[in-house]
C-alpha cells in the first residue's frame, strides 16, 4: 500500500474531514518524533501506511462492539488510540505511564479538540474503570497472554479485543489458549501481508 493509497483508504471510509484531522495529527507526530522516540525514523516516509492505516483498520473490525469505552493500552505515540478517536465517536481511554508521552497525547487531544479522549497517566494494572470497557486495543505492548492477564480486570465477557500482533499472531494465540478461554480469530492486516490482528471475545482464565 502506497502513501497515496493509504490516504485514499481513509478518505473513502471515513470522509475528507477526518482525513484532514488525521493529517494534522500526522504532522504533530512527525514533529514530536524529533524530540522523543515515538516512531522509528525509518518509518516517517511511510507514516500513513505503516502507522495510520495500520491503526485505522482496527476501527471497522469493532463496529459491532457493545456500547462503552475503548481502552487503548500503552498508547505511546497515540497508535492506535488517537487514530481511533479521530475516526470514531466512541470514548477513548488512552492508558500511558510515561510522562513525556502523556504530555504529547494531551497536546494532541487539546489541539485537535478530541473531546472523546481521556488520558490515563498510569500503568494499566493501576487503572480501574467505573464499568467494563467495550474494546481493548494495544499495539506492540506485550505478548498476548501477558496482555490479557494485565487487562482482564477492565473487561467483561462482551468486551472485544483487537490487537495487532504482526507475524507472531497465530503463535501467540496458540500459546494464549493454554491459559485462556474465549473466541480467538486472526484477521489479516491490510497494510502488511505477513501480519495479523488478533480479535477475541469472551476472554476468561481457564
Amino acid at each position: 500500500m502506497t502513501e497515496d493509497e493509504a490516504r485514499g483508504w481513509v478518505r473513502e471510509r471515513f470522509g475528507v474531514s477526518r482525513e484532514t484531522q488525521l493529517n494534522s495529527y500526522a504532522n504533530m507526530l512527525v514533529a514530536e518524533a524529533q524530540a522523543q522516540n515515538l516512531i522509528a525514523a525509518s518509518t516517517v516516509d511511510t507514516l500513513w501506511s505503516r502507522h495510520l492505516v495500520d491503526s485505522a483498520q482496527l476501527v471497522p473490525l469493532v463496529a459491532d462492539a457493545p456500547n462503552g469505552a475503548w481502552l487503548d493500552v500503552g498508547s505511546g505515540a497515540g497508535l492506535p488510540g488517537i487514530v481511533a478517536a479521530i475516526l470514531s465517536d466512541r470514548h477513548l481511554v488512552l492508558c500511558e505511564p510515561r510522562a513525556r508521552r502523556v504530555s504529547f497525547l494531551t497536546a494532541v487531544a487539546d489541539t485537535l479538540g478530541l473531546g472523546n479522549v481521556t488520558i490515563q497517566a498510569s500503568k494499566i494494572e493501576s487503572y480501574r474503570p467505573t464499568e467494563p470497557v467495550a474494546i481493548v486495543s494495544a499495539r506492540a505492548v506485550a505478548e498476548l497472554s501477558s496482555l490479557l492477564q494485565s487487562t482482564t480486570h477492565c473487561t467483561d465477557s462482551s468486551t472485544i479485543w483487537v490487537l495487532p500482533k504482526g507475524r507472531n499472531a497465530l503463535s501467540e494465540v496458540a500459546a494464549a489458549r493454554r491459559k485462556w478461554q474465549g473466541v480467538f480469530h486472526v484477521e489479516p492486516s491490510i497494510t502488511q501481508s505477513d501480519s495479523g490482528i488478533v480479535i477475541a471475545q469472551g476472554v476468561r482464565p481457564k
